[in-house]
């Protein structure tokens, strides 16, 4: 006897509220196996895909890509039972907690092309591919292959000030002549947002089908020229919506700004000899396979020092009265993603050799990049490192993490005059100079103690030679 069951939105995180969607993998009709991935979810702290918990075919999806959901809700109907078929039309009526089924829409035009492959046509997976994150829904007779997310992967990110792009956007051209518009749902949606017609745009993305860029570059062609006195356009401005990552960052920053009195102090050193051994340990073959970046010799820095001003590393209890010194560092890299900015951590990074260390940035740094950090690491996270050299900055005066006592910004490494040597020898070479900038929180560390952690930084930068001690 086929059976109507409800899928519900799970909290994938701790404690989290609601989840946006951000890519169906099936549609209505499509036979779904256990722990098939469902869709793809982003909550306030990562992209996480859901599996099928039961198997049977799709009868109604109640959510288009791009919603909000509440955790609790369901998002899609399954039928399970003999004799269900994949061409079974879905009905409507209550489903088993009381909500309505809405079967999904048809699409128009050639949209078909638009949506995410289904189960039989997607190809069978590699041993490579990622298993669904959650757990607990049974054993996975396949992984599933993870779908290019167009809209998301083609806008520019921050690498792409220092060079770093996909590829010549006009070269990859496909002109729409004479068929149907391919575009995603939330491409239609900014097309209609900024006053663009879909028919007239060049398109350059997949299969002939319209990218976010795409509509963005002719929204911009569109707009009046500077000086012409006219009104502004529909597509002058754009609204961004506050949710997923952006919405959690923006809490959790005014959160800490006006609990944790921030206190923040600056130091401009003399990085030459950190960049020399970073040379000479880049060029060694056990190495040869990482990056060996300056941020990795900052990171054994603050570990280092840390050890020596423990209660940098701490989390001030206000519930319990206490402050709670951690005697393990979670080390928290701050990376800025097409999603928003992330603050991934690697766990028990003081216990790490400096090549392990080196290894697991480069780890934590490409899967943030790809999306594909979990909820689990970016939890307990005990100190952080933002790295704004990458934008050519000098510092800044960052904020806390939420539960934790310090952070320490790291400018860009440039090459400036800087006087050296003393007396007599007193003379003004070219030298590599950065800015380092801590943030502390004054109820647990006091002004000593973090100027003590930041010379200890600085001090091992200047002399790396120093972490031997």
């Amino acid at each position: 006897m086929a059976e109507l069951k409800p899928f519900k939105l799970p909290d994938v995180g701790e404690g989290l509220t609601e989840a946006d969607i951000l890519r169906w993998d099936v549609k209505v009709g499509d036979p779904v196996a256990v722990n098939q991935v469902l869709v793809e979810v982003e909550t306030a702290k990562a992209a996480v895909e859901l599996p099928a918990p039961f198997a049977g075919v799709v009868h109604a999806i109640h959510f288009e890509e791009g919603a909000t959901v509440d955790v609790g809700t369901p998002i899609i109907t399954i039928r399970v039972g003999e004799g269900e078929v994949a061409e079974t039309a879905p009905a409507t009526g209550p489903t088993a907690d009381g909500g309505d089924l809405v079967p999904s829409p048809p699409v128009d035009g050639g949209a078909a092309a638009d949506r995410p492959a289904s189960a039989a046509e997607r190809p069978a997976a590699s041993k490579a591919g990622r298993e669904s994150v959650l757990v607990g829904y049974g054993v996975s007779g396949e992984r599933g292959r993870r779908r290019r997310r167009v809209a998301r992967e083609e806008a520019p990110s921050a690498n792409d000030a220092f060079g770093v792009t996909p590829g010549a956007h006009a070269a990859n051209a496909v002109l729409p002549t004479g068929r149907a518009v391919l575009a995603k749902p939330p491409v239609r949606k900014l097309a209609k947002t900024l006053g663009v017609d879909l028919s007239n745009i060049v398109a350059t993305g997949p299969n002939g089908s319209i990218s976010r860029l795409d509509v963005e570059e002719a929204a911009k062609s569109e707009a009046p020229r500077r000086g012409s006195g006219s009104a502004p356009t529909a597509g002058a401005e754009t609204r961004i919506p506050i949710k997923g990552v952006r919405k959690h960052t923006a809490a959790a920053m005014v959160a800490s700004a006006f609990t944790a009195p921030h206190v923040t102090e600056f130091v401009t050193l003399d990085v030459s000899e950190m960049m020399a051994l970073r040379e000479r340990i880049a060029a060694r073959r056990e190495f040869r396979a990482v990056k060996v970046s300056p941020l990795l010799f900052v990171a054994r820095a603050v570990l280092w020092a840390a050890k020596r001003t423990p209660i940098i590393n701490s989390t001030w209890d206000e519930s319990a009265g206490e402050i709670v010194v951690k005697h393990y560092v979670n080390l928290g890299i701050a990376a800025a993603t097409e999603r928003g900015l992330i603050v991934p951590n690697i766990k028990n990074a003081d216990s790490l050799s400096l090549l392990e260390l080196a290894e697991s940035i480069g780890a934590l740094t490409d899967t943030a990049r790809a999306g594909r950090t979990s909820p689990a690491d970016m939890a307990g996270g005990t100190f952080t490192i933002t790295n704004v050299g990458v934008f050519g900055v000098d510092t800044g005066t960052p904020i806390l993490n939420p539960g934790e006592a310090g952070i320490l910004a790291f400018g860009a490494v440039r090459r400036q005059p800087w006087v050296v040597g003393t007396g007599e020898d007193e003379r003004i070479e070219p030298r590599w100079v950065t800015q380092l900038a801590v943030s502390f929180d004054h109820r647990s560390v006091d002004g000593q103690q973090g100027s003590e952690f930041l010379a200890d930084v600085a001090a091992v930068l200047r002399d790396p030679g120093l972490a031997l001690l």
